[in-house]
């Protein structure tokens, strides 16, 4: 590819990143209302509006106005008359019997008034549902209870937010916790959580034309909604169905969403389990030609009970046989045709009421999000700084690309909708730190290149040519394990999952394209010419590293076996914070002229702190879980405050802890009543444990597949049971350290797995390129070689990393203390057992004897005009 090609699709793919990112944080609604209007339209009620509502987000702290509030102060007002139909995107046009007041607010709040950075429930807060789910007359409360939050989980992730809450509530309430909604999509949220709907497939009767309308026993009139051709006009007939359920919506394995090719209509594309596609082949082909209604029932949960609501969404005639999947059209525009195949895809057996519904705070006070943010800068400002002063120019140009990393990373975290947290934004200072060893590789490259005599652009070009084979290996085994993340995974596994992913992808096109387009454009303007100056360390070194291997193979697996034996005899209870574990839940109404002191003292941590001190000292079953204390604030729709206490689980344990905090903190606060008390789930639920435990055994599989096809068997054998050395050997360091499991380790130890497996890889591919090169001595001597040629890279790259986890670790704060001392045992971990566990393992797998390596190395080509 030409460099001018090159420079294009560089400045695209940024220009897009950008573009994603703007605006990048929520404006106000009712100041973009003002500026959109159609100024010459604007009269004096629209401006009177304009104030009242400036009043009521004044009063309310700056809060954005709920769509009930917009409502009221719409009332005598038709804002069809400012925005005309002309100035509105047709897709956000209000259709016939719509709200048209909030047809259009819904398009200003999400095209001009949101954010496109969507904050998590640490950082922003968010809104909370409790949800009731009618169990009635089920046996089994606890299993409708546990599918019921399993099914939630997965609609909530299709509806694109990342890292919600789910837990259970008392015996049968869901508490649903969501990231910074806008109104709009907090409706769309409530549709998607509490609708109950299936599909049923119904034979139309056959003289339907002629007798629709009337009772025919053993069939059902249901209305269908169709759209004449020549006019488009949408009108409502009567097709008379049997009532017979030839086949039921339980069959549905997969629904989801595309535009046909020809008209850009929207429609559902679903698919049968083996059962369902079966029966389905059997029905078709027994009635071809004749009608099949497709039925949407929904159940309504009303003053009058749970009821059934039919409406045939199409009633094709059968053609022919039908295996397992088929087409659903008639759907009305993609936001309705997503949600219903969401809801298709995952049905509810129970109907569910929305209870309750509350804005809550973000969960870590201001000053836990600065320690955070801080601690991040601080440690990419030291990688920046490392890698400027040691590589000189390469070190400039690496940084630069760091910067663009960054960017197009963010760009495409918007794209997505995905939820940036406080140990997100953490883990995007380790992606910089991790993201450094591409550049890291090609510059040492580069020097070993010149080393032997090559002019500076022969240099540069092998160099690329020579690190491209071990960045693409690296990097693509982390995929593997991070796609797999994504498709198996829920909750925080998923986000996880894409997190990973676009931060490779990301470092990848940074380090391999923008950098070497870089030296081009220096180089063919003069501007380098004969040399390229970075300092050195570590050159040609001759460490026999493997003469320790045996010792420290054993040694490894004693910490292991001691410090998980350790965890085993201290019992769940002791290691498993509340995120695993579930507790308890206090909530407390206090006096809403108090809010400004209350929030000051939940947000500094001082309550928190106190709270938890003084409950620890009157209940003994509590000590040593004080760090387990969580405090945040909500505000009901009505503008009634609350403060919520999480605590661990000890029986009565409420009663004390509502007691302590009116003995210290009802001066402040003003407590009113006691809102509720009940024992809550654990947030990372139990789905999420087994999904994660799924996708990371799926993944070392697919790992051992590539690198046995890549390099040799004993390789892959030797990097999966590295990977399990480095969680193990980290978990029971972890643990050994008296800290106890929360959600944030859950994203460290899937970090590790990237890390360890990219540090093996690295290793392994100078290994096999010594192997092909033909290198003199036994296979004890090549290894060595290989540790000792990677030697300034491995120090390089785990140094920067662990700068930037060090200033997690010292200047983080305590909510991102245990995920930073996780990761840096796991550096620890992760470079050592790339040399004493995955090495010594393929060492003694062939019993010092060269192994047999047919596989070319993959080589980027060079340009023609490099």
């Amino acid at each position: 590819m030409s460099k001018t090609w090159r420079a294009i699709i560089v400045a695209v793919v940024v220009g897009w990143a950008v573009s994603e990112l703007f605006p990048p944080q929520d404006r106000d609604l009712v100041k973009v209302l003002s500026e959109s209007a159609k100024l010459s339209q604007v009269d004096q009620p629209f401006r009177a509006m304009v104030d009242r509502a400036t009043q009521l987000t004044t009063s309310q702290n700056g809060a954005p106005l709920s769509f009930d509030q917009w409502t009221n102060l719409l009332r005598g007002i038709n804002l069809a008359r400012y925005f005309p139909g002309d100035s509105i995107p047709r897709k956000f046009r209000p259709k016939e019997n719509e709200d048209t007041n909030r047809v259009i607010l819904n398009w200003l709040e999400r095209t001009k008034a949101a954010g496109q950075i969507q904050l998590g429930l640490d950082l922003k807060g968010g809104t909370q549902f409790v949800v009731e789910v009618q169990t009635g007359s089920i046996v089994d409360k606890e299993g409708a209870l546990d599918q019921a939050i399993n099914i939630l989980r997965r609609r909530v992730d299709r509806f694109g937010v990342a890292e919600p809450i789910l837990q259970k509530a008392g015996a049968n309430r869901i508490i649903i916790q969501i990231p910074g909604l806008s109104q709009s999509k907090r409706e769309e949220a409530k549709r998607n959580i509490k609708r109950v709907a299936t599909l049923q497939f119904h034979l139309v009767h056959p003289d339907n034309n002629r007798l629709a309308g009337l009772d025919i026993p053993g069939y059902t009139n249901v209305l269908e909604t169709i759209s004449d051709d020549a006019s488009g006009v949408k009108r409502k007939v009567e097709v008379l169905i049997g009532s017979k359920v030839e086949l039921s919506g339980d069959h549905m394995a997969a629904a989801s969403v595309a535009r046909d090719p020809t008209t850009g209509v929207p429609k559902i594309h679903f698919s049968l389990d083996d059962v369902g596609a079966k029966l389905f082949y059997e029905l078709t082909g027994k009635h071809v030609g004749e009608r099949l209604a497709i039925v949407l029932v929904d159940l309504i949960d009303s003053e009058q009970g749970v009821q059934e609501e039919w409406s045939i969404v199409s009633a094709p005639t059968i053609l022919s046989r039908i295996g397992g999947s088929g087409e659903i059209t008639g759907v009305g525009d993609m936001a309705e045709a997503r949600e219903l195949a969401n809801i298709l895809e995952n049905p509810l057996s129970t109907p569910l009421r929305i209870v309750e519904e509350r804005d809550v705070d973000p969960s870590l006070g201001a000053d836990s999000v600065k320690q955070g943010f801080n601690a991040a800068l601080y440690g990419v400002i030291m990688v920046v700084i490392f890698m400027a002063g040691y590589y000189l120019l390469s070190g400039l140009i690496a940084n630069f690309a760091v910067v663009l990393n960054i960017v197009i990373l963010m760009g495409v975290f918007c794209y997505f909708d995905s939820t940036l947290t406080l140990p997100g934004i953490a883990g995007i200072a380790l992606t910089i730190g991790m993201a450094v060893d591409a550049n890291v590789l090609i510059n040492e490259r580069i020097r070993e290149e010149l080393a032997s005599g090559k002019s500076l652009r022969g240099a540069i070009s092998a160099g690329y040519d020579k690190a491209f084979g071990t960045i693409f290996d690296s990097n693509l085994t982390t995929v593997i394990a991070s796609v797999i993340l994504y498709w198996l995974g829920h909750g925080p596994v998923k986000g996880f999952g894409i997190t990973l992913t676009i931060g490779i992808a990301a470092s990848m096109f940074t380090a391999l394209v923008v950098t070497r387009l870089m030296f081009d454009f220096l180089i063919d303007r003069g501007w380098l010419k004969d040399s390229l100056k970075m300092f050195s360390f570590m050159d040609k070194t001759n460490y026999d590293f493997l003469k320790y291997a045996r010792p420290a193979f054993i040694a490894s697996w004693i910490i292991i076996l001691a410090s998980v034996g350790y965890a085993v005899t201290k019992g769940s209870d002791k290691i498993l914070g509340i995120d695993f574990a579930g507790g308890r839940t206090l909530v407390m109404s206090y006096k809403k002229e108090n809010k400004a002191a209350v929030k000051a003292m939940v947000e500094s941590g001082k309550m928190r702190d106190q709270l938890a001190e003084s409950v620890v000292s009157k209940e003994a079953a509590l000590a040593g879980k004080e760090s387990q204390f969580q405090i945040g604030l909500q505000t009901s729709l009505g503008g009634e405050e609350y403060i919520r206490v999480d605590f661990p689980d000890v029986e009565g344990a409420e009663d004390v802890v509502e007691k302590q905090l009116r003995a210290n903190f009802d001066g402040t606060a003003g407590f009113i009543v006691r809102s509720s008390a009940e024992k809550v789930g654990a947030s990372v639920s139990t789905e999420i444990q087994k999904s994660a435990l799924v996708a990371t055994v799926i993944a070392m599989l697919g790992i051992l597949i590539y690198v046995a096809f890549r390099y040799e068997f004993s390789f892959a054998v030797g990097a999966i049971v590295a990977i399990l050395h480095d969680v193990l050997i980290t978990l029971g360091i972890f643990f050994l350290s008296g800290r106890e499991l929360n959600g944030p380790i859950l994203a460290a130890i899937l970090t590790i797995i990237g890390y360890s497996i990219n540090d093996t890889i690295v290793i392994f591919d100078r290994v096999r390129e010594s192997l092909l090169l033909g290198a003199r001595g036994s296979f004890k001597d090549v290894m060595n070689l290989a540790l000792n040629q990677t030697l300034a890279r491995t120090i390089i790259t785990s140094s920067t990393t662990f700068l930037s986890t060090l200033a997690l670790y010292f200047f983080g704060g305590p909510v991102i203390n245990d995920f930073a001392f996780t990761f840096l045992v796991g550096i620890i971990t992760g470079t050592y057992s790339s040399i004493y566990i995955a090495c010594a393992i393929v060492l003694w797998w062939h019993k010092g004897k060269r192994p047999e390596l047919s596989m070319p190395v993959i080589a980027e080509p060079t340009p023609a005009n490099a």
